[in-house]
């Protein structure tokens, strides 16, 4: 073999060991070229990429927006942050495409992944955190501090913080008048198939317990396929949903008229809620507004507080 041969065999060998240890050519010549220069960034220089739709509002929220370099797919609102650069959707990221926006700072959703990208990203010197996401009032809170923390913009996170406490404190003192907690269906689509119904702690779950409602779908967890004798056996007096399920089932009526709804009082009433995607299910800085239009669905007549402070008018569209 002559040394040109033997050149491309060493080549062709260390492309092999990348591979088997998951690391991209792009990836290495990151690794040995610029993350030195990102060690001495101070976190209030920090170029940001927020994986997950709340996390980014958070940002927005924060006023910290100057620092993002690029967001993932669900991070729909506000308006501005479908203009960054999209890495792809949450759940299927990958290293090398975050890498090549050179940041220094990734804040990530506990479900976001897959887990070895995540390490990939580390092992490059990039800093991850975990933004936990717990369905209540206090994971919201939560969810604040620790994206204001990370940011190192502490008092604006405690400011955020207090408002949004505020706010859930008002939302659940217009709901004490509530007698009846009407039996709610969330329905999400995924493809064209079968809707899926969400069970306990995902949520749905928690936004629609926050309305003072009462999750249809019990001893489940999770987001199930939904059967036409588990809709029955549900016996719903409302259905929920969001836009995005309404127009990939084609409509309203065509949703309301397959055969596992119409069986039910409520798709004979044709009562279905429809809400934006993230605002009901984000659990982010607009959750007391999505739980207060929610409440106001369910319990028609009810007198809800006036959140101040909280921006909706792209959340109408």
């Amino acid at each position: 073999m002559g040394p040109i041969c033997e050149g491309e065999e060493s080549v062709r060998r260390v492309k092999q060991q990348l591979r088997a240890l998951g690391i991209g050519l792009g990836l290495l010549i990151f690794m040995t070229g610029t993350v030195a220069a990102q060690s001495d960034q101070s976190q209030s220089e920090a170029h940001v990429v927020s994986v997950g739709g709340a996390i980014t509002e958070i940002v927005y929220a924060l006023g910290a927006a100057d620092r993002l370099v690029a967001v993932d797919s669900t991070s729909l609102y506000p308006s501005a942050a479908r203009e960054l650069p999209d890495v792809g959707y949450m759940r299927q990221l990958s290293a090398e495409p975050i890498l090549a926006l050179a940041p220094t700072l990734v804040l990530a959703a506990a479900d976001a992944g897959p887990e070895t990208a995540l390490d990939q990203l580390r092992t490059a010197g990039v800093e991850v955190i975990r933004v936990p996401d717990h369905v209540t009032p206090d994971g919201v809170v939560e969810k604040v501090r620790t994206v204001a923390a990370a940011l190192d913009v502490g008092e604006r996170g405690a400011d955020l913080a207090k408002r949004l406490e505020r706010q859930f404190q008002q939302l659940e003192q217009s709901l004490q008048k509530v007698t009846k907690s009407p039996r709610v269906l969330l329905l999400l689509a995924v493809g064209r198939g079968t809707p899926m119904a969400a069970g306990s702690g995902t949520a749905a779950d928690g936004i629609i317990a926050l309305a003072h409602g009462r999750n249809a779908i019990e001893g489940v967890s999770g987001y199930k396929p939904l059967s036409r004798e588990a809709v029955v056996a549900a016996q719903p007096d409302v259905f929920l949903t969001t836009k995005r399920t309404i127009a990939q089932f084609g409509g309203r009526e065509q949703l309301l008229a397959r055969p596992e709804l119409a069986a039910t009082e409520a798709g004979r009433a044709e009562r279905l809620v429809v809400m934006d995607g993230l605002l009901l299910l984000g659990f982010g800085p607009r959750t007391p507004e999505a739980a207060a239009r929610l409440a106001e669905a369910l319990h028609g007549g009810l007198e809800m507080p006036a959140l101040t402070g909280v921006s909706d008018d792209e959340s109408r569209r």
